[in-house]
């Protein structure tokens, strides 16, 4: 599609995978790149309403096919408006959630299968794939209990409410846990899992280590 390289980045809320993000932009940055990032749902208009309703714990109930349709509503507008035009541009592109998100969410958390995401997604974001995937897995229960602890504390200093994942039970997220280790087995190539309870700091080495290496590789392969 471009010349530009677009990395992803996740894992369950709480993984760190926004703190990261933000770390790699501010030093990709430093470094002179030409840097879009973004996250999903969210990140335009249209989606950041999206993300209202499907993330407000005191919305409507959404069925779980109702809830995918939303995702991926979401995801053709970003692709159309912010990620395509941005690669287009040669630009490196950072995302905080993309479709592994939703077969991880809806696919093993709701029980909805890969096989559906994975035909929408070819149907309704022209099968973009990320260059890079940074899939953030520290061990399942302390990622669980820092998200429902940051949502939380956002809910008392913001007011805004994005909780409805987080009040699900265990076995949803355990389920979307497995899910994202299926992903990572299956995609080696492009998904990058860094596992364990290691520091901010050691996790972004080792991401740093990772995205310099591989955008190395893609831009000797242009020339």
């Amino acid at each position: 599609m471009s010349r530009g390289f677009f990395i992803t980045f996740e894992g369950l809320d709480g993984s760190g995978k926004s703190t990261q993000l933000k770390k790699l932009k501010r030093e990709l940055e430093s470094r002179g790149e030409a840097i879009t990032s973004t996250r999903q749902p969210g990140g335009t208009p249209v989606g950041d309403r999206i993300r209202a309703l499907v993330l407000d714990s005191r919305g409507e109930k959404l069925v779980p096919v109702a809830e995918l349709a939303m995702m991926f509503a979401d995801r053709a507008q970003s692709v159309q408006e912010i990620i395509a035009p941005a690669l287009e541009r040669g630009e490196i592109v950072l995302c905080d959630r993309f479709t592994d998100s939703t077969e991880a969410y809806q696919g093993g958390g709701r029980q909805l299968g890969s096989a559906l995401v994975r035909e929408l997604h070819r149907h309704l974001c022209s099968d973009l794939l990320p260059d890079l995937t940074l899939l953030l897995m520290p061990p399942f229960a302390a990622s669980l209990e820092r998200a429902r602890r940051r949502n939380r504390r956002v809910l008392e200093t913001t007011g805004r409410d994005e909780n409805r994942f987080e009040d699900l039970d265990v076995e949803f997220f355990r389920r979307t846990y497995e899910m994202y280790l299926t992903i990572a087995a299956r995609d080696s190539l492009r998904v990058v899992a860094i596992q364990g309870e290691a520091g901010i700091e050691e996790v972004f080495s080792s991401i740093l280590a990772i995205v310099d290496e591989r955008l190395s590789t893609f831009r000797r392969n242009l020339t």
